[in-house]
């Protein structure tokens, strides 16, 4: 079949096969062209592992580290005339590439959150690697049922007040005005239950149980906070509630598993078009301007840039470089100082007219595209393509 983008809302319903190998593809050769990344990282597992920023940690995991790699992902292979889901095309990818280079790659499709699949996940441990000495916690889900039964929702709310700003309309690229409603406890509580740090730990705790963590494993799990423009929504609203109770549990970990030499940290990323942040209201205008000034001064990063220098730079394996907090901050570049102030002064101005003046509007919807394989150099999209892509490690 011909495979066209289909967009509804801030979601495209359709991905393509070949464009999600590229994206992968392209994503290893910049991998490559760093260079190698110094540490130990042999035997690594990554929960959340099939687009974003987890892709990205396990491409840089097994082509900058040539580490052998599980992942756990929870996706949809095609079916009649609807395609896979881009983390099915982009797992599929990554495993033929692996192979290529002799490296181990297999993957677990189902609900990270499970006992299930983390037992799922410890057998595989045992049985193909013995331990893990590199841990990535990299899940974005708006759900999650607990060991007890219970379903947490999480929603996108303020934590005070409402609070009304500016706000990019998707759907015609026009620039309003949005109004975020407060949450209330029970949704920050629940907000929390999904983004927050308890799952992260309970992986951390069966993994330490099942002794499947070499000494000294490092894990790290991601992180936003974000411009003083995007506060009230992201840092002080529900999200960011999930995000401090995420960062508590870094430092719980790492406390009680210390005689084992465990250490966690958050890494602080920078602000890009993902499936969830394209969610997020007012978000989406502040990535747009953010994309311009930080293209303008040459700074900018997308997923694989970040994460090869979370590894690389900031030195992840090896006494990472900390701030006071103990976070790791590749959010340095998007809170410079001038970064900020021209991006301060762009958001008072911009409207309407002037949105693809002040703001890289091309630049969020290429990003926003290339998430589900459109818009990749050298793939004919006119093409007749099976949407039928099978995963190695889980054939038969």
């Amino acid at each position: 079949m011909i495979i066209a983008p289909k967009v509804k809302d801030f979601l495209c319903l359709t991905a393509h096969p070949e464009g999600c190998k590229k994206n992968v593809s392209n994503q290893i050769a910049y991998v490559r062209s760093k260079g190698e990344i110094p540490g130990q990282a042999k035997k690594v597992l990554v929960i959340g592992c099939s687009t974003g920023y987890g892709l990205a940690s396990r491409i840089v995991a097994a082509f900058g580290c040539h580490a052998d790699t599980i992942g756990i992902m929870f996706e949809k292979p095609a079916k009649g005339k609807r395609t896979a889901t881009p983390g099915w095309y982009n797992t599929a990818a990554f495993e033929k590439f692996a192979k290529e280079e002799n490296l181990y790659a297999k993957t677990i499709n189902g609900d990270a959150f499970s006992q299930e699949v983390k037992d799922q996940t410890i057998e595989m441990i045992r049985k193909d690697f013995g331990k893990v000495d590199l841990v990535i916690y990299s899940l974005a889900a708006p759900r999650r049922t607990a060991s007890d039964g219970v379903t947490y929702r999480s929603v996108l709310k303020t934590t005070g007040e409402e609070f009304t700003n500016k706000n990019l309309n998707l759907k015609d690229n026009t620039v309003g005005t949005k109004t975020i409603p407060a949450a209330t406890k029970e949704e920050i509580h629940d907000t929390v239950k999904v983004m927050g740090g308890e799952d992260w730990k309970l992986w951390m705790e069966a993994l330490s149980k099942a002794d499947v963590l070499e000494e000294n494993t490092v894990t790290v799990a991601y992180s936003y906070i974000g411009s003083e423009l995007t506060y009230p929504i992201y840092f002080e609203g529900t999200i960011g509630a999930a995000k401090k109770d995420l960062h508590k549990t870094a430092q719980e970990i790492t406390e009680e598993m210390k005689e084992k030499g465990v250490h966690a940290y958050i890494s602080v990323n920078k602000g890009l078009v993902t499936q969830a942040s394209a969610a997020i209201p007012i978000v989406p205008l502040y990535m747009a301007i953010l994309y311009k000034v930080m293209k303008e001064k040459k700074v900018h990063e997308g997923c694989i840039e970040q994460i090869d220098r979370l590894f690389l730079q900031k030195q992840l394996l090896d006494q990472p470089e900390v701030d006071e907090h103990g976070w790791i901050r590749l959010d340095d570049l998007e809170l410079s100082k001038d970064v900020q102030t021209e991006v301060k002064r762009r958001w008072e101005l911009v409207d309407t007219d002037n949105i693809k003046e002040l703001g890289d509007i091309e630049g969020y919807w290429e990003d926003f595209y290339h998430m589900f394989g459109f818009g990749e150099e050298g793939v004919d999209y006119e093409a007749d393509v099976d949407p039928v892509v099978s995963i190695s490690s889980m054939e038969g």
